[in-house]
């Protein structure tokens, strides 16, 4: 039997008003209008840990995570992901001129340093990123994990030394 087979050429589309807790029939069109982006922002939450609804409960989902009950922080790699969700971004009370402008001096020195002693490093974190295993970043930079786990080691050892108070 085919997947045509199995369809329903009568079959009644709904969509869910979670405001009213009701359905409302609509046309098959404007259901895949309506629930496509719900399903992509799902499947997204879903693959980054952030969507822990259950599957008797997707049918509920409206997209919005902010209120969701279901809603996980995840694994957050994006430092927008809270201007993503909340819309705008919220400032450290703390934080002086002074401060932002002296972090930011060692940082650009700390990574001017880490290209001198390991220039493999800012692609090993670009790689790291996108979510790939120290092995098959080994493979990509064309060495056995041994020595790339003892590079990474000897790296971080150095950096600790001459930077212990700020890593």
């Amino acid at each position: 039997m085919s997947n045509q087979a199995n369809q329903n050429p009568d079959r009644e589309y709904k969509v869910y008003i979670p405001s009213t807790h009701q359905f409302v029939p609509v046309t098959k069109e404007f259901y895949y209008e309506y629930y496509r982006p719900i399903w992509r922002i799902q499947k997204e939450a879903q693959k980054h840990g952030r969507c822990m609804c259950p599957r008797s409960k997707l049918w509920r989902c409206d997209g919005c995570c902010l209120d969701c009950p279901y809603h996980s922080s995840g694994n957050v790699w994006s430092l927008e992901y809270e201007q993503e969700l909340m819309g705008d971004k919220r400032e450290d009370p703390t934080a002086d001129v002074e401060s932002i402008v002296t972090d930011k001096i060692v940082l650009q020195q700390l990574f001017k340093r880490l290209d001198e002693i390991f220039p493999e490093a800012r692609r090993i974190g670009e790689l790291r990123m996108e979510g790939i295993s120290e092995r098959d970043i080994a493979d990509i930079l064309g060495m056995p994990r041994s020595t790339f786990r003892s590079r990474l080691e000897k790296v971080e050892a150095l950096l600790r030394e001459e930077y212990g108070d700020i890593i």
